[in-house]
């Protein structure tokens, strides 16, 4: 009696009361562009649920832009934000008891730290995001997108791109509301999510503007009220089978490298064993059947017409690569989804077949070796082929901004190999993405001739040889902390290897002179982040006892 006189008090009806509570959990801002629109996401939701029979309470989390948190100290608290997405929606659910759930992300951290709460909670959830931006053309015929502008920064810095250039990129790269247009990581995630089973048909590629978006919310809101009357919970769907078949469309896509720290971490929360050598078994015989912005011109709204994510997991059904009993949140099987949905293809060259595809092998690789004992990622299908086997001295820089001051500088070279260290997890901390580093080496036409190396992690929008999330970090006393200025660096991405080209008792040498350094001075969320924060290979998680050993 006394909670149901707290909810009157906000106008709610004895009718209302006794219907299913669905929370709604929005992610809506004014920072981010693919955030700015998800009232309207929202209000579609809340629609569905009201029409299926069900009263809709709305709650909001925060969210971060991580290409405004770019290049500066911002950038320290877009991973760590995902924890607090996740332990924020813990909160709110334990303690409002809600029946269902919807949850309405759309950028980077927000969609995996959702995930991560789902299974958490594990009561009746669906997804359902903003959508992609579109990608329209600039002046030389290619479609734009985000990454357009921080290259041309390279290319303004290189003297190849004069100011008016670069503004005319600046003010068209990003049309409108929605998530970046590339297979950056939030559309990465975004396509993902469906693949998993937890969001309908057409989640991660309609476009933000089409009214097909505001349907598809509709639907979503109506379909939670099925869930819960099936009572399928998020850990019924989030099985080892449903990762396989996201790993599978992972490297079929070509996601973004964060992809892979994301699915750890939320595998994590749902109980389910995944580790980056078993990410390596479904790369090596998964193809790489499309190419999208960064690593070809095509973008997500290219996707869209040719079909979406399932039209993708389609063409590898056919090929016995979806586990088709996969369980989704309609209570179909992935199986009778991708097989039994109408294709409404306008474009159809932006999926291969498995038969033809760009190669044999997926979108992204984990690399072990004495650089990297513990692993390295790479997103394989943005890498020029010249640079898939690569062997050149380390630059060593201790942070971002320095290795960002050389390369502007001019002091990189054809065939050196940038070392950034003491940007991990922990040591960073919150592992800031290299976007403008990358950016800047692809600006000065050194993506094919330069590789970068780095504890750190990348946007979803770099390409070139760029190898991140090394494992341990340097700060946890890790190999990449006792590289020097001019070391050999060997990477061989075919063969999944990435070695310091020293004698062993060199390298036990300099560990034994050589102290990792560790930051003393932070201070609020981020000093107990970094305490507590697991290393890349576990997927960045917070670790909630000592056995975890946070950091190694």
């Amino acid at each position: 009696m006394p909670q149901r006189s707290l909810l009157k008090s906000m106008g709610y009806t004895d009718a209302q009361i006794r219907r299913p509570i669905i929370g709604i959990v929005n992610s809506k801002n004014e920072v981010i562009p693919g955030h700015i629109h998800l009232d309207t996401i929202a209000r579609a939701v809340k629609d569905g649920v009201l029409s299926a029979g069900g009263t809709p309470m709305e709650f909001n989390v925060i969210g971060i832009c991580d290409g405004i948190a770019m290049g500066h100290t911002g950038m320290k608290y877009s991973l760590a934000s995902r924890e607090i997405i996740a332990d924020s929606i813990e909160c709110m659910v334990m303690a409002h008891c809600f029946d269902a759930l919807v949850f309405i992300p759309n950028c980077d951290k927000i969609v995996p730290g959702m995930l991560m709460a789902a299974a958490r909670v594990n009561i009746p959830s669906i997804f359902i995001s903003g959508g992609p931006m579109l990608s329209l053309e600039g002046k030389d015929g290619k479609q734009l997108d985000l990454n357009s502008a921080f290259v041309a920064v390279g290319a303004y810095k290189n003297g190849t791109v004069d100011e008016a250039e670069l503004s005319e990129i600046e003010d068209n790269c990003c049309p409108g509301c929605g998530s970046c247009s590339g297979m950056f990581t939030a559309n990465s995630m975004n396509c993902l999510t469906e693949a998993l089973g937890m969001a309908l048909p057409g989640n991660g590629t309609i476009p933000a503007v089409y009214a097909e978006r505001i349907r598809l919310a509709k639907a979503a809101g109506e379909q939670i009220m099925d869930t819960l009357k099936m009572n399928i919970c998020p850990r019924d769907v989030m099985t080892a089978a449903a990762f396989e078949n996201a790993l599978r469309c992972d490297m079929a896509l070509g996601c973004s490298s964060n992809s892979v720290l994301h699915l750890l971490a939320v595998a994590n929360e749902a109980k389910v064993s995944l580790s980056l050598r078993h990410i390596n078994e479904i790369s090596e015989t998964t193809p790489n059947l499309c190419r999208l912005a960064p690593a070809g011109e095509h973008h997500v709204q290219d996707l869209y017409a040719a079909g979406g994510v399932t039209k993708l997991m389609h063409e590898l059904y056919k090929a016995g690569l979806i586990e088709g009993d996969a369980k989704t949140v309609t209570g179909e099987t992935a199986a009778e989804i991708v097989s039994s949905r109408r294709y409404n293809i306008t474009n159809n060259k932006v999926i291969r077949s498995v038969s033809d595809p760009y190669s044999k092998t997926g979108g992204l690789a984990v690399l072990f070796g004495s650089l990297a004992p513990n692993g390295a990622v790479v997103k394989r299908s943005a890498v020029a082929s010249e640079m898939l086997v690569h062997s050149g001295p380390a630059r060593v820089y201790d942070s971002e901004e320095e290795a960002i001051r050389a390369i502007y500088q001019k002091e990189i070279h054809p065939g050196d190999v940038i070392v950034i260290r003491y940007e991990g997890p922990s040591g960073g901390p919150g592992m800031r993405e290299m976007l403008s580093p990358t950016s800047a080496i692809a600006g000065m036409g050194l993506d094919k001739s330069v590789a970068l190396v780095t504890d750190g992690r990348f946007s979803g929008a770099t390409k070139g040889a760029s190898i991140g999330h090394v494992s341990p970090e340097a700060s946890k006393g890790g190999n990449i902390a006792y590289i020097e200025e001019g070391d050999i660096i060997k990477i061989d991405i075919p063969n999944y290897s990435i070695d310091i080209d020293i004698p062993e008792n060199v390298l036990e040498r300099r560990k034994s002179d050589c102290t990792p350094k560790v930051k003393t001075d932070l201070t609020g969320y981020i000093a107990r982040y970094a305490k507590s924060v697991s290393s890349a290979d576990k997927g960045a998680v917070i670790c909630n006892n000592e056995t975890e050993k946070p950091g190694r």
